[in-house]
Formats: C-alpha cells, sequence, structure tokens
C-alpha cells in the first residue's frame, strides 16, 4: 500500500497540486463564510455542507478529468486470439496519442471479464476483472499512434468473455 501511495504522488504534476491546493483555500473560504454567517443557520449549514464536499469531491474528480483532458488518448482494439494449444489470450490494438503533449511512458492494461446475460452483473463484473495483464510503451509523440500486443496468460477460461482496454500515459 505504501509503494501505491508513493508512485501515486511522485506521477503528480504542477497542474494536480494547484488543483488539490484551490479545493483545500475553498474549503477553507467556505468554513468561513459559514462561521461568518452563524446567525442564519440555514446559510451556514449550506456553506459549510458546500465546503465539505468540495473538500472530498474536488480533487477526486478533478484529478479524474484533468487527467482525461491533458493525456487524451485513443484505445483501439484491433484483434484478440485465444491460443489453441497453449494457454494463453493474445489481445492487439493501437495506442494514438490525441494530446497537445507527449506521452513519456504509457502503461497499457487488457482486463478479461466474464459475460452473462444479466446487464447489471455484467457491469459488476467489469470492476472486477478476473485476469488482467500489462505493457509499457515508452516516447509516443503528439498525434503519434503505437501499435501493442499483449499476451495475457496462463488463460483457461473457456466459456464467454469480454476484453476491455485502458491506459495510463505520462
Amino acid at each position: 500500500m505504501k509503494a501505491k501511495i508513493n508512485a501515486f504522488i511522485d506521477g503528480l504534476i504542477p497542474l494536480d497540486y494547484l488543483l488539490f491546493g484551490s479545493s483545500f483555500v475553498l474549503f477553507i473560504l467556505f468554513v468561513v463564510v459559514a462561521i461568518l454567517l452563524r446567525k442564519r443557520l440555514l446559510l451556514g449549514l449550506f456553506f459549510i455542507l458546500l465546503g465539505f464536499s468540495i473538500l472530498l469531491l474536488g480533487p477526486t474528480l478533478g484529478y479524474i478529468q484533468l487527467h482525461e483532458y491533458i493525456f487524451k488518448k485513443t484505445l483501439t482494439l484491433t484483434s484478440q486470439k485465444k491460443l489453441n494449444f497453449t494457454e494463453a489470450l493474445i489481445v492487439k490494438g493501437r495506442l494514438h496519442n490525441d494530446s497537445k503533449r507527449d506521452f513519456e511512458v504509457c502503461k497499457i492494461t487488457a482486463s478479461v471479464y466474464a459475460v452473462t446475460p444479466n446487464k447489471y452483473i455484467n457491469y459488476l463484473k467489469k470492476l472486477k476483472p478476473f485476469q488482467k495483464a500489462s505493457i509499457l510503451q515508452k516516447d509516443i509523440v503528439k498525434g503519434g499512434s503505437r501499435d501493442f500486443k499483449i499476451i495475457v496468460e496462463p488463460f483457461r477460461y473457456s466459456k464467454d468473455y469480454n476484453i476491455s482496454l485502458g491506459a495510463d500515459c505520462r
């Protein structure tokens, strides 16, 4: 757990610090306004709730939206094939850099999850795939593309499955 936290902190960019700092400053500002409006109970409670919601949701949702905007990319699954004589699944795809920055490194992950007739259970199974494999691609220039191949092994699942691709680029 400590290694994951350290890796997250090492991967932060200056805009992330600006986002976290501004969320904290807005929280303090709304708490001060609520203290000044303590005579009006409902208005004071509204500003307290608004401050805490900005403190909790601002950095989380802001981080996700900021990184989707700055490190914009397109992932395309071109083919998938389960091998007959080896317990492996080969996933081929293409990563296209749509952002205005060069990507130093991209961690591309292929997740395999089971499929059922129930759409709600499918949604839950997508959150917890039963098998994952990842690769690293380095130095993708802006506007450039890179083909990749991920081998998921050992792959022994014989029923119906789906594959989802994800990429975390810096």
